[in-house]
């Protein structure tokens, strides 16, 4: 697919040489790039030895679970060590695939992300919570005396 990915780009300025607003320069489409390069290049970057390293994580968590029933006789520390050593050197292998360093590098830009988010403080929480505590409180009331009504109007028909 060769769809170009376009940007409409505006500037609304009573300025004449500022195009945008007026009709004899109206906005122009900036073209950011194409998908079928952006695909091309993924493609381009995925490893040969991909399907190698996906195979030999596969056999490290199989060993570390076949492992951890053979030697269920040994000490939980011993075990849980070799756990924790074998899913570190099954990570590190993932990692080093196309998809695992998309995936690093995700969990990086979402750290970031989750650093710019600002954090309710400690009366905000209160004050909310109180709030939805509150409407909970009142729905709950007003649904069991809608059902009440109810329930004494079809007592009353019924008899």
């Amino acid at each position: 697919m060769y769809r170009p990915v376009a940007q409409l780009a505006e500037q609304r300025s009573p300025k004449p040489q500022v195009g945008g607003s007026i009709p004899s320069w109206p906005a122009t489409i900036q073209v950011i790039g194409y998908t079928h390069i952006m695909n091309a290049k993924v493609e381009k970057e995925s490893s040969s030895l991909d399907g190698l390293k996906w195979i030999l994580v596969l056999a490290l968590v199989s060993i570390g679970v076949v492992g951890n029933y053979y030697f269920e006789a040994e000490s939980l520390l011993y075990r849980v060590l070799a756990l924790l050593v074998l899913a570190f050197v099954a990570g590190w292998v993932a990692v080093q695939t196309t998809k695992g360093r998309a995936f690093s590098k995700l969990v990086s830009e979402a750290r970031v992300e989750i650093r710019k988010v600002v954090w309710p403080t400690r009366q905000e929480l209160t004050q909310t919570t109180m709030i939805v505590v509150a409407f909970v409180l009142v729905m709950a009331l007003l649904l069991w005396g809608i059902d009440s009504l109810i329930g004494w109007i079809i007592s009353s028909v019924i008899g």
